[in-house]
């Protein structure tokens, strides 16, 4: 599986390039060998048939027939050119004649020319077509008999290797092997050939000893002191956590290292044999694999009190939770010397499988162990609430189903059925490992981006490193599908299907139609965004244009240019726009019942930007809403009230809707002042104080000139009022206020009295204040009845 994940990211290099460039061929290499391909089709589909050859025949018989497929499927592209230019000159002829009619004789000579030329210019691609066809077929049937195979060998019943009847050729097999090796060993110290090469040798085995001996021995300690310092900026620094994640990697990475020098130093002295390199040849393997344990063990169960906990986990249970990844990353390494020494020795079913259960059995209690601290971590996470967060109960059923693996899968391989327990126990294992790394680069990722923008709170929260990890996990799917059994060449497939493209409604996609189609709309849209700033801030301020027919063309302009932006897009990256006319007819009908309101709302804030009745500045009221107009959108207006609120009106209520706007036209607009005199005061003298009052004030207009109302007798008063034409109606509030300021200090030097209502107050039944009167609930409601009706009719005297 390890081999698999390697090969993985060479299979991408090798798929990515390939892929395209086929996709863009515009015609393939002549000269294709149909009979050739006939023999292997006949030979695949007789093979086929009779099911007798091994998995590794069908994958080279499968690999094949995929070259001959990309053969076939560069081949329909054949006379591509041409094609397109016979057809088009079919089409300029016109239409062919209807049943009993004619046409004139050039124009169908001409026509059945054209036609005889565009059949032999289309027979090689349909030839291709059909081969490719043929060789799909092969393909998919070869990968049914793989996978029927596979989900067959789950199901076989094998030599239990808890049968003691088992265990006799085990250990014979085992001790056979180990004598083998012993005398393989001693044949090579006796032999004077290889002496000799290794006192030639002995420097460089030297060497390597020294090197590797100092990075297992003093590696760690070195690199440790290194961290000492990041270590005391850990909590408020990402670049100190990402000083100390790479240095975390040096750390493990140095005795792996050091093991695969002493390694180098054991093939350099010469004495290693045909066994021996078998277990020279998987113990750098060994190493690197429990290296990568141990680290990723640390970054999930960290001792370090300063660093990142992803689980909710006391001190103790992290620090088995690092002991028991450092184990399985041990027995993930040995299961590999075992399978290499066993296929290398050709060991017997049964004692194959004795040899490998132990590894199993730990294999499955640590990862039941693991298990359960997911299931300690999502109780701690909620805390006894039924009502658990959603990760909390994501990592408590995780915990539980690798519990029950842990303990199924050597359970199966104990009756028999070792194929089953070990192929959903140890993808469990790797699954698990490779959620941590995801989990690991995510932080990564996080503290990079800290450290590149200087940032260092809410970095959990920002959008660009979740995106990325959201990126990286959707790339981890492919590795995750190799764990679980998926074969390299259906990956393979996948891939290059994917680089091809698919048909979608008519419409074909591709990776290269949708870079292009991103490419060509960003492009356009940043140009409209720069011409929108240019008009904004250099051409439309030298215009006669106001403030809210600016804000309207620049507004006009985005619209139309992300439209064109759009357009242009799925132009060149080849969507056809005609194929998608039905649904654009559906959604027409859609819009025409359930988005009426919508495209209601759209349309009128085109007429508003438009028409403009009302634009960005304009002080409007709308009912009982009155304020400032912000902001002018495709779908409604923001309107700011005068108590800084932000009130969202539909464009189709401004439209439809009566709306009062005092600054359409110009900023001009009247106040009116009220105010009350006492009776007996001179008319004539309060009407000169208040005109001059008016027109002193810098904001009020003289032409038309302010004028002063003597509006009648009131109860009270006698009523005036100023009313001005303003300059800016803005300031409306500041004016009246400005203006009363002045009337009260003109009144006060005028003697001029400004009146207030007194009233007289009459209490019936005064003796029910007396001291020491009790009142029965008769005396009381009915002083509640005379209450009533005081209040129904009052009496009021003017003092």
């Amino acid at each position: 599986m390890l081999r698999r994940l390697l090969a993985l990211f060479a299979l991408v290099l090798v798929l990515s390039g390939p892929g395209l460039a086929q996709e863009q061929a515009a015609a393939p290499a002549a000269g294709i060998d149909y009979a050739q391909w006939a023999t292997l089709a006949e030979r695949a589909e007789g093979v086929i048939d009779s099911e007798r050859a091994s998995d590794p025949a069908f994958e080279s018989l499968r690999a094949q027939i995929v070259d001959w497929r990309e053969q076939f499927r560069a081949a329909t592209t054949t006379n591509a050119a041409r094609i397109d230019t016979l057809r088009a000159q079919i089409e300029a002829l016109g239409p062919p004649p209807e049943e009993g009619q004619s046409e004139p004789e050039a124009i169908a000579t001409e026509r059945a020319n054209l036609s005889a030329r565009l059949v032999e210019a289309e027979a090689p691609g349909r030839r291709a077509e059909a081969e490719l066809r043929r060789a799909q077929g092969l393909v998919g049937e070869i990968d049914a008999l793989l996978a029927s195979r596979q989900a067959g060998a789950l199901l076989t019943l094998e030599p239990a290797p808890v049968n003691p009847a088992n265990w006799p050729g085990a250990i014979t097999a085992v001790g056979e092997y180990l004598d083998a090796l012993w005398l393989e060993n001693r044949r090579l110290w006796g032999s004077d050939i290889y002496r000799a090469e290794f006192s030639e040798n002995i420097p460089v085995v030297l060497l390597y000893l020294i090197v590797g001996m100092v990075l297992i021995l003093r590696g760690w300690r070195w690199i440790g002191r290194m961290m000492r310092k990041p270590m005391e900026l850990e909590e408020s620094s990402p670049s100190a956590r990402l000083t100390l994640f790479l240095l975390s990697i040096a750390q493990h990475l140095a005795p792996a290292l050091g093991v695969l020098a002493l390694v180098q130093a054991v093939e350099e002295s010469s004495f290693v044999g045909l066994r021996g390199s078998v277990i020279l040849g998987a113990i750098p393997n060994i190493a690197f694999t429990v290296a990568g344990a141990l680290w990723v063990g640390r970054q999930v169960f960290p001792s370090r009190a300063g660093a990142a906990r992803p689980l909710n986990l006391p001190d103790h249970i992290l620090a088995r939770g690092r002991r028991t990844a450092g184990w399985l990353g041990l027995l993930l390494g040995v299961s590999q010397l075992l399978d290499a020494i066993a296929e290398s020795e050709v060991f017997e079913p049964s004692e194959r499988l004795v040899v490998f259960f132990p590894i199993v059995l730990l294999t499955g209690l640590l990862l039941a162990r693991l298990g359960r601290y997911l299931v300690l971590h999502a109780k701690a996470e909620a805390g006894g609430d039924e009502a658990a967060p959603v990760r909390a109960r994501v990592y408590g059923l995780v915990g539980r189903a690798v519990v029950v693996l842990g303990f199924a899968g050597p359970l199966l391989a104990a009756v028999g059925y070792f194929t089953a327990g070990s192929s959903f126990l140890f993808p469990a294992v790797l699954s698990l490992s490779l959620l941590a790394i995801l989990g690991v680069l995510q932080r990564l990722v996080t503290n990079l981006y800290g450290a590149l923008t200087g940032r260092r709170e809410g970095l959990e929260e920002a959008l660009t490193p979740t995106l990325i990890g959201f990126l990286l996990t959707l790339a981890s799917v492919p590795i995750f599908a190799l764990i679980w059994g998926m074969r390299q060449a259906q990956l393979a497939d996948l891939w290059e299907q994917l680089l091809l493209g698919f048909d979608l409604g008519g419409v074909h996609i591709s990776p290269r139609s949708f870079l292009m189609f991103i490419i060509v709309f960003v492009a356009g849209y940043t140009a409209t965004r720069l011409i929108q700033s240019t008009l904004r801030g250099s051409v439309l301020p030298k215009t006669k244009l106001d403030a809210g027919g600016r804000n309207a063309v620049v507004t006009g302009t985005g619209y139309v240019g992300i439209f064109l932006a759009a357009l242009i897009a799925i132009t060149v990256a080849g969507i056809d726009l005609s194929s998608i006319a039905i649904v654009a007819g559906a959604l027409s009908v859609g819009i025409g019942f359930g988005l009426q309101a919508i495209v209601s709302n759209f349309v009128s804030g085109i007429i508003l930007l438009v028409e403009r009745p009302i634009k960005e500045g304009d002080w409007v009221q709308i009912g009982t809403t009155a304020g400032y107009v912000r902001e002018i959108s495709v779908r409604s207006t923001r309107i700011e009230t005068f108590d800084r609120s932000d009130v969202i009106v539909p464009n189709a209520d401004l439209i439809s809707g009566v709306v009062t706007n005092m600054t359409h036209h110009n900023s001009t607009g009247r106040v009116i002042v009220p105010v009350g005199v006492a009776y007996g005061t001179d008319t004539r003298q309060v009407e000169a104080i208040l005109q001059k009052i008016a027109e002193a004030h810098p904001m009020v207009l003289l032409e038309p000139e302010p004028k002063v109302v003597f509006q009648g007798f009131g109860a009270d008063s006698l009523n005036f009022e100023i009313r001005a034409i303003l300059r800016d109606v803005n300031w409306m509030l500041s004016v009246k206020s400005d203006m009363n300021h002045e009337i009260a200090k003109a009144f006060a030097e005028a003697g001029i009295e400004i009146p207030f209502a007194q009233r007289d107050i009459w209490i019936r039944n005064p003796e029910a204040l007396r001291p020491g009167t009790v009142l029965t609930q008769a005396d009381l409601d009915a002083m509640d009845t005379e209450t009533d009706a005081e209040d129904a009719s009052p009496q009021e005297d003017q003092q």
